[in-house]
C-alpha cells in the first residue's frame, strides 16, 4: 500500500508546521502591539514632564528626512508647545543605512520648523535599548526627573518593557506619547518599521531584555 505523497517527505511536513507556528506567533505579537498602540493613541500623557525623550529611527528616506522620524519630533514639539514638556531630547546614533546621525537629523528638523526651545542630543545609541541606557546619564546631568518617551505607536509596547527591565522608570517618572506619524496614518501595522517589530520583540526577549 502506497503512502500519501506528503507522508513520504516528513521534513516537508515539519518545515510547513514550523512555518505555520511562526506565522501564528508573529500574528499574535502583532495583535498585541496594535492593541497597545490604539490604547496609547487614545490616552496621551496627562502630567507635565521635564523632557520629551524622542527615540530615533531611520534618518533619511528617498533623499530627505524620514517622515517616520520627523513625525516623532513633531509630536515632541506639540507637547512642548502645549506646555507639557520643558525641553526635547533626541536620541539616536549613526544610521547604518545612510550614515547620518539620527539625533542630529531630528534636531535639524525641529529647528527647520521653528522650534527654539531647549534641546539636547544623545548621538551614539544604535538600538532602542541603548536609546534608554545612553540617555539616562544625559537626562540626569540636565536635572530631568520626569520624561515623556515619544515614538511611533507600534514601538511603544517593547519600549515599555525595556523601560521596566532596565530600571529606567526607577530613575524617572515615565509617560509615553504615541506619535501618529504620516507613516502610521497611511499604513498602520503594514509599513516596514511595524512589520519588523515582532521580530525585534522576539530578538529582545531571547536576550532577556523584555521579561
Amino acid at each position: 500500500m502506497n503512502r500519501p505523497r506528503w507522508l513520504r517527505r516528513p521534513w516537508q511536513v515539519a518545515l510547513l508546521g514550523a512555518l505555520l507556528v511562526l506565522a501564528l506567533v508573529y500574528a499574535a505579537i502583532a495583535a498585541v502591539i496594535w492593541q497597545r498602540a490604539d490604547e496609547l493613541l487614545d490616552n496621551p500623557p496627562q502630567r507635565p514632564a521635564d523632557a520629551a525623550l524622542i527615540l530615533g529611527s531611520r534618518a533619511y528616506l528617498d533623499g530627505k528626512p524620514n517622515p517616520c522620524l520627523t513625525g516623532r519630533v513633531d509630536t515632541g514639539i506639540a507637547l512642548a508647545q502645549a506646555g507639557q514638556v520643558k525641553q526635547l531630547v533626541f536620541t539616536g546614533g549613526v544610521d547604518k543605512e545612510d550614515g547620518r546621525i539620527e539625533a542630529d537629523v531630528m534636531q535639524q528638523h525641529a529647528q527647520s520648523v521653528g522650534f527654539a526651545g531647549p534641546m539636547l542630543q544623545e548621538p551614539a545609541s544604535t538600538s532602542t535599548r541603548l536609546n534608554l541606557s545612553l540617555s539616562r546619564p544625559l537626562l540626569q546631568a540636565a536635572g530631568v526627573r520626569s520624561v515623556v518617551i515619544v515614538s511611533e505607536p507600534y514601538h511603544l509596547w517593547r519600549v515599555e518593557r525595556l523601560v521596566r527591565m532596565s530600571g529606567f522608570d526607577q530613575t524617572f517618572d515615565v509617560q509615553y506619547a504615541a506619535a501618529p506619524t504620516s507613516c502610521w496614518r497611511r499604513w498602520g501595522m503594514l509599513f516596514k518599521g511595524a512589520l519588523r517589530e515582532p521580530a525585534a520583540i522576539i530578538n529582545n526577549a531571547g536576550h532577556g531584555y523584555l521579561f
